[in-house]
């Protein structure tokens, strides 16, 4: 049966530190978006106080959570947890999210009091102020054993700091950040920083999956769906082929002499 909590309970706070990963779930505000679901991994994350939680954001090539937590009037978002040995559990953090982005005085100010490693990959810290915590059973989580945590993120990005430390310019992090990192797959504006390296250095952004609005739009003609045209033009085409004989009919009775 599920429990739920202003704040995190105290029996929680000791358990949620000692996972391994967790999810995170954002939307737009906008019904025709699509909502995200990014799991995160390693030992990037941690809590404040019971009711205030974060996590070290690292660089990759989508930026939905920071779009959808800058976008005006949302900032929803869902931590989600569960147990993959021992009882089972599932646990989430529902909240408003905050971005701290890298290279800012909130960021700098944010690693140096909590103590957090700055790396390469590093972009950005999201603090997650709970306003609900859910817990429920979890019974149908399967069991899995931790191996280890992979190193191919923070490999890589710490090779293209290498190289860019060696005078390569297109391997900068914000050159990569504008290419990757300025817009969601709905077209919102992703990091700032990304954004204005982006506008400066005249980069476009790479294009991301087919928006939903756009295909709306192109089902759309003057109102109608396209299914709504073709019936027309097939009902127009039938009427047509049976309404030739009747017509003729007609027009010779009427130009016939009685």
């Amino acid at each position: 049966m599920g429990q739920f909590y202003e704040t995190i309970p105290e029996h929680l706070l000791k358990w949620i530190l000692e996972q391994k990963m967790f999810w995170v779930a954002t939307a737009p505000l906008s019904g025709s978006g699509h909502v995200n679901v990014s799991p995160k991994g390693g030992l990037f994350f941690g809590l404040l106080d019971d009711k205030t939680f974060w996590y070290h954001d690292l660089t990759g090539s989508g930026n939905e959570t920071i779009s959808h937590l800058y976008e005006p009037g949302n900032g929803r978002i869902t931590i989600m947890f569960n147990a993959f040995e021992g009882s089972p559990r599932i646990v989430r953090l529902f909240g408003h999210g905050t971005v701290l982005e890298r290279g800012t005085p909130a960021f700098d100010e944010f690693v140096k009091k909590n103590d957090v490693q700055v790396i390469p990959a590093s972009r950005s810290i999201i603090i997650v102020s709970v306003h609900q915590v859910a817990s429920s059973c979890g019974y149908s989580v399967p069991y899995y054993e931790f191996k280890g945590f992979r190193n191919t993120l923070t490999e890589f990005f710490a090779r293209k700091a290498e190289r860019f430390a060696q005078g390569k310019e297109d391997e900068s992090m914000e050159r990569y950040w504008a290419l990757k990192n300025a817009e969601s797959v709905d077209g919102l504006p992703g990091m700032q920083i990304a954004c204005k390296t982006a506008k400066e250095q005249r980069i476009t952004p790479i294009p991301k999956m087919v928006r939903a609005s756009s295909l709306v739009k192109r089902r759309m003609v003057a109102g109608f769906a396209v299914w709504h045209l073709v019936f027309v033009a097939i009902l127009s085409a039938i009427c047509t082929v049976f309404a030739q004989p009747l017509l003729r009919a007609v027009a010779y009775r009427l130009l016939t002499p009685a």
